[in-house]
């Protein structure tokens, strides 16, 4: 054994390795697994068989990984089947914990346990997955030069399709064409698997108002360069670190990027227009003061979901402060929408949704 191999087996290397795995882990078996083994287990009395253990255990994991695998239409359905599932054993997992203190001083029968757990539950996820499928349009108002008086915007942000169907993008772009906006701004994470068809995609093809595109991070890990040339097909100005001028606005798009001096880093390689309103379309919400301190006066941002399904929504704030909706930074305006649609889990709970259509003036 050379001495390098020798350093790579010492015990911090080999934690190093297994500590990953261990918290994959138990956030598997310990949030996911153990509700759903809880509430059957309280309505049926003997415990699980092997091939029904293995299928909750298992199942959501090979759903997904089939996706992976072998991608096609009928595969992203089934991964996102196996997420949506995940995603309500996520929902359960605060609901059954609770229960374990709350039976400490109610006393009741396990199965009439079991069945109001599995009724609230239930009631919880149908919630979520109508919510998901809920549009909600949101107005805000945007002081600007006179000249852009009456001048309107729409932003979709995160669609997300692949985790989310072709039927559901025609249903955004038509409740976007009833806006009748001057200009459509997707702000990233519009795609979230690779080989999403021209087809699949068309419906952008019928926006009525020009439309204007930046990368997320789904798009970075994906097919990039096939889905800019399949969006610049379908009339979707595709903005990589530049700007378009729009009469009186200078529209700024930057591709997404982990560093969070990358607004910073962009901005400094475009020229201020003059006498122009400069709105700046970013994946995540990051880099507000740089944009500030660059001259921008309106900061349009996605990325977050607001969480998408509590209470994530705490963890994700700590990453993200501006978590959802308008904030000021130094005279810039920044709106972070909460998304049009959802990654992974076909649910929302404490969020929602979003069209943002912004009116200046």
């Amino acid at each position: 054994m050379t001495e390098q191999a020798a350093m790579n087996l010492t015990p911090r290397a080999i934690w190093r390795r297994l500590a990953p795995i261990l918290v994959v882990g138990t956030f598997y078996f310990g949030v996911l697994i153990y509700p759903v083994l809880r509430i059957r287990n309280l309505l049926v009395a003997d415990a699980p068989g092997t091939p029904e253990l293995l299928l909750i255990m298992v199942g959501p994991i090979v759903g997904w990984l089939v996706c992976e695998w072998f991608p096609a239409p009928w595969s992203r359905r089934l991964s996102a089947l196996a997420l949506t599932w995940l995603g309500i054993c996520f929902v359960a997992f605060p609901i059954v914990v609770c229960w374990e203190f709350s039976r400490l001083f109610i006393e009741l029968d396990s199965q009439t346990w079991g069945i109001l757990l599995l009724c609230l539950v239930g009631i919880t996820a149908i919630y979520g997955l109508w919510s998901a499928q809920s549009l909600t349009v949101k107005h805000l108002n945007i002081a600007a030069p006179t000249t852009l008086k009456n001048t309107t915007l729409v932003q979709i942000s995160d669609v997300h399709v692949g985790s989310r169907s072709s039927r559901f993008l025609q249903r955004i772009v038509s409740r976007v064409n009833a806006l009748e906006p001057d200009y459509v701004l997707i702000t990233g994470d519009l795609i979230d698997h690779r080989d999403i068809s021209s087809a699949e995609l068309s419906s952008l093809g019928t926006l009525r108002a020009p439309t204007y595109f930046i990368i997320g991070n789904h798009e970075r890990y994906v097919d990039l360069a096939a889905i800019c040339e399949r969006l610049r097909g379908l009339n979707v100005d595709v903005l990589r670190n530049e700007s378009r001028t729009l009469g009186d606005i200078q529209l700024l798009g930057i591709d997404d990027a982990e560093a969070r001096t990358q607004v910073a880093s962009v901005l400094r390689q475009l020229e201020p227009e003059a006498d122009k309103f400069r709105l700046l379309l970013y994946h995540r919400p990051d880099g507000a003061q740089d944009a500030a301190d660059w001259g921008i006066d309106l900061m349009l941002c996605g990325h977050t979901h607001n969480g998408q399904i509590m209470p994530f929504n705490l963890l994700v704030r700590r990453f993200f402060p501006t978590i959802c909706g308008l904030y000021e930074v130094a005279g810039l305006k920044l709106y972070v929408s909460p998304g049009s649609g959802t990654w992974g889990p076909v649910l929302r709970l404490g969020s929602r949704c979003e069209i943002s259509v912004i009116h200046l003036g």
